[in-house]
């Protein structure tokens, strides 16, 4: 590409000289750049080159009134819920359920108002979860469970069964299915986990299923 030096020898001196400024030229604040390439051919350049199409613009902001639909944990008054607890692996299960149902307490959910189902593993969960779920007498389910790594694939078959289980449930019923199972390497971290040093993931669950419940009941109603 030629260079600006060389284009002056080229081209007569007047065309380098400063323009007046034009009336109501319009701030550059108020000009809007648009990005516009060339073939390499344009003008006999060798390599594409850029050019700059400045627009008026008006920036006076209008903002439409935006609605952010959130759940509630401070309006669990009425909500109805179903606990869905695994039996396996129970020394973990019952403390998770401990924590869940303070929880609802804490969050002013009545204990009649709570009704706990127990099945014999994780992998059990899903079916039943759907079940309550389609029943319409709850506003959220909650799945807890604990699978634990072994020795075998197993861990990994009942984990993901567990998973798509409760996920199904929720889709297919249409109500909230939370997802409270513990999958876990061995048996200390999943105590840490039902109340030890890494909290009661149980506790946790049951506040996720508050505010699902409130967004759905709330906000979502059909």
């Amino acid at each position: 590409m030629a260079s600006f030096a060389a284009a002056q020898h080229l081209l007569p001196a007047s065309t380098f000289r400063s323009s007046p400024p034009l009336p109501n030229r319009p701030s550059i604040s108020s000009l809007s750049y648009k990005p516009l390439s060339f073939s390499s051919s344009t003008a006999g350049f060798g390599q594409a080159g850029v050019a700059i199409e400045l627009k008026d613009r008006d920036f006076s902001v209008q903002t439409a009134a935006v609605r952010h639909l959130m759940g509630s944990l401070t309006r669990a008054e009425g909500l109805r819920f179903a606990v869905v607890v695994a039996r396996f692996n129970e020394v973990v299960t019952r403390l998770l359920l401990e924590g869940a149902l303070e929880t609802f307490k804490r969050y002013s959910v009545k204990e009649e108002d709570i009704d706990v189902v127990w099945v014999p593993g994780s992998f059990e969960i899903g079916v039943v979860a759907e079940r309550l779920g389609k029943s319409k007498k709850y506003q959220a389910i909650l799945c807890i469970g604990a699978v634990i790594r072994g020795d075998t694939s197993h861990y990994d078959a009942v984990a993901n069964s567990a998973a798509s289980g409760v996920l199904s449930a929720s889709l297919n019923s249409g109500v909230p299915c939370i997802f409270g199972v513990l999958t876990c390497e061995d048996m200390d971290q999943a105590l840490n986990r039902a109340g030890g040093k890494s909290g009661n993931k149980g506790a946790e669950a049951a506040l996720t299923a508050i505010e699902m419940a409130s967004l759905f009941e709330h906000h979502l109603i059909q």
